[in-house]
């Protein structure tokens, strides 16, 4: 396993744990603040920036589609990470809000939570194996 593979499994899979578990900690919260920024212009603009930056330096830096299940889940989380953000940058403010209502974030928000969580902890704990 490649030393950037090592890194990014390590930066990812922790990032994953603690969004996830400070998430789940305080679904209001979280529900209300995705709420608030999917109307506001400014920080769908902010959000969108950040995550398009995070998933191209994941993209440009780790294109790795062989090499077991830990390489290929690296590459997939930065390609999400751009989608998202390029998406962010592209939906106006106000559309997100419909757009987490059709995949039933709220709804189904322990459930997505979760898997972030489990997907998070299963990076984290392969690359410390390792």
């Amino acid at each position: 396993m490649s030393t950037t593979t090592i890194f990014l499994g390590k930066f990812l899979g922790l990032y994953l744990v603690a969004i996830s578990i400070g998430m789940l900690a305080n679904r209001r919260r979280t529900l209300e603040a995705l709420d608030e920024i999917t109307r506001s212009g400014p920080w769908m603009l902010f959000s969108g920036v950040v995550a398009t930056a995070a998933g191209l330096a994941v993209v440009i830096g780790h294109q790795v589609w062989s090499g077991g299940p830990l390489p290929v889940v690296v590459t997939l989380v930065g390609w999400a990470a751009l989608l998202k953000g390029v998406t962010l940058l592209l939906v106006p403010a106000g559309r997100m809000a419909a757009v987490y209502r059709g995949l039933g974030f709220e709804r189904f928000f322990y459930a997505w939570m979760v898997v972030v969580l489990v997907i998070g902890l299963w990076m984290t704990a392969m690359v410390f194996a390792a």
